[in-house]
């Protein structure tokens, strides 16, 4: 197993971090990271830095677990093939894409509830991956069924689609198809594809 890449390593690290200091300081003072740092509507409390610090929180262990594997999974691999500056700049992308897609449809629905968690950047990560490495067989814990990173990222794509338009299960569907359209848009960009002009290097 190749060590983990800096940029990798230390998101792992402090989204863990964050988890288990939020936890203490709620047991003991009852004060929440949630609060200040959570994406909250635009109505209901919002601050300008919440666009990047709601993606360090999480909700509950489970939450952070899997959002830490497919950031280990994925993030590692794009992050050794891009190196730290260009890994960052797409990461970043996809957790404001995340942010700025919550924020829409929220404002549009009227939902007074806040976002959390990584789930913006990790979906982009995941379709990043499936951008650069196609035909990669790999098998997610759910479902363990080994397929190709494109299967992949088509079958989580709709499947968000379809829970965004069609289940109220209190989670962010919309800001993980927001994700996976930053990094999207990221790709093209940097390949000068429409659209965006020519060739960045």
């Amino acid at each position: 197993m190749p060590p983990i890449p800096p940029i990798t390593k230390w998101l792992l690290i402090i989204n863990v971090a964050a988890f288990f200091i939020d936890d203490l300081l709620r047991m003991a003072t009852g004060f929440s990271f949630v609060r200040w740092f959570a994406l909250w509507p635009l109505a209901h409390g919002f601050l300008p830095w919440q666009v990047v610090t709601y993606a360090f929180l999480h909700g509950d262990i489970i939450h952070l677990l899997f959002n830490m594997f497919a950031l280990w999974m994925f993030g590692g691999e794009l992050e050794r093939l891009w190196g730290d500056k260009r890994y960052m700049q797409f990461y970043g992308a996809s957790v404001l894409a995340a942010a700025a897609t919550q924020l829409i449809v929220v404002g549009i629905t009227g939902s007074p509830f806040p976002t959390l968690g990584a789930s913006g950047g990790v979906y982009g990560l995941l379709l990043g991956f499936g951008m650069l490495f196609p035909n990669r067989q790999i098998m997610l814990l759910i479902p363990p069924i080994p397929l190709k990173a494109k299967t992949y990222v088509l079958i989580f794509g709709a499947l968000e689609l379809w829970m965004g338009l069609r289940v109220s299960d209190g989670v962010a569907h919309f800001a993980h198809l927001g994700g996976m359209l930053g990094a999207f848009l990221m790709i093209r960009y940097w390949r000068g594809q429409a659209p965006f002009g020519r060739r960045r290097r």
